[in-house]
């Protein structure tokens, strides 16, 4: 019987690259069967950890960045916007997707969905609260739910443990993946990542 591997996804909403992988990700599971482990973590702790900073604030990378990624959107045939309101506070719905990790994991693909759409696709203010709350509403969450969510204790805790844990692990951008331990960065990498989920 043949032992699938595991993919770990350490992901922040807030980076169109990230974007990219998401939705590229659905034809690398079902080419190699992995099991997928959504991560959650908070870019900006990341960064300040780390050292580490946006393309968008080098305006050269920044230039380049916007023509790489509508290159990118074209190969994998993803919808893409830049967003106008970039960069936006991703904290929240951070906090959401690691309460419904803990909480309703069947649900955090569904939200990860419509929380990518809004940022990268319909070009949505996502760091409003009532933005993101009618994003919400219409992919079949209760705003109120979800708010009480991610003011709980144990979720923020849970997503800045989940930060440090990263950062721990050598992470110092989104998106990042591990296949038996080893660290791949970047939505660009996804052929050796696939590569190693098939290797025994």
């Amino acid at each position: 019987m043949t032992q699938h591997k595991t993919l770990e996804f350490w992901f922040d909403v807030g980076s169109p690259y990230t974007y990219l992988a998401w939705k590229a990700l659905p034809g690398v599971i079902e080419r190699t069967g992995a099991k997928l482990d959504l991560r959650p973590m908070l870019l900006g702790g990341v960064f300040k950890a780390t050292g580490n900073r946006s393309p968008a604030e080098v305006a050269a990378k920044g230039a380049w960045t916007g023509r790489d990624l509508k290159r990118w959107a074209l190969r994998l045939a993803a919808p893409f916007e830049r967003n106008p309101h970039f960069p936006v506070n991703t904290m929240v719905m951070m906090r959401g997707a690691a309460g419904l990790k803990e909480r309703d994991p069947q649900a955090l693909p569904r939200y990860l969905d419509a929380v990518f759409d809004g940022m990268w696709v319909r070009q949505l203010n996502m760091g409003d609260p009532q933005v993101l709350a009618g994003v919400l509403t219409a992919a079949g969450f209760d705003p109120k739910a979800m708010t009480a969510m991610v003011e709980d204790p144990f979720v923020k805790d849970s997503l800045k443990h989940d930060t440090e844990a990263a950062v721990a692990r050598g992470v110092f951008g989104s998106p990042t993946f591990f296949v038996d331990g080893e660290l791949y960065f970047g939505q660009d990498r996804l052929d050796f990542v696939e590569q190693a989920l098939r290797t025994a």
